[in-house]
């Protein structure tokens, strides 16, 4: 069994933005020779989190619309007092900031229309770092 470790580091523009990180992804596990196994992805950053559907225009402005509707910023979280990112801080730990997929014959499995986004919830900020870890045989 072998464990191949690889960084995708990103900047953000926006307070709120999905960023489609599967090249990347598909990038690190051919690199890695792992031909079966899994493939964890985790975000290094308590204002963000990982999620994987479709990478359309709609549906990822309506994501983060709902976000931005069940945590809003500026309502009086406490910990808005020391650096009023709490929404964030909170979008992110109920989102969460990894997620596993299959790897099979050298490439990942997902579904035709998914796709991994980075979820910023704190930006705009600059070299965000995500985690690839990918263990199986070679």
């Amino acid at each position: 069994m072998g464990v191949v470790f690889s960084e995708i580091r990103l900047d953000t523009g926006k307070r709120k933005e999905l960023v489609d990180i599967t090249e990347q992804v598909v990038s690190a596990i051919s690199k890695g020779g792992i031909r079966n196994g899994i493939c964890l992805i985790h975000s290094l950053h308590s204002t963000s989190a990982l999620i994987i559907n479709e990478n359309e225009d709609g549906l990822r402005m309506d994501m983060l619309k709902k976000v931005s509707e069940e945590y809003p910023p500026g309502i009086g979280w406490l910990h808005d007092r020391i650096d009023d990112n709490a929404d964030g801080h909170l979008a992110g730990a109920f989102i969460g900031p990894s997620i596993t997929l299959p790897v099979k014959e050298g490439l990942l499995v997902l579904g035709t229309w998914q796709s991994i986004f980075f979820l910023e919830l704190d930006g705009p900020r600059k070299g965000r770092r995500i985690l690839v870890e990918i263990m199986g045989e070679r």
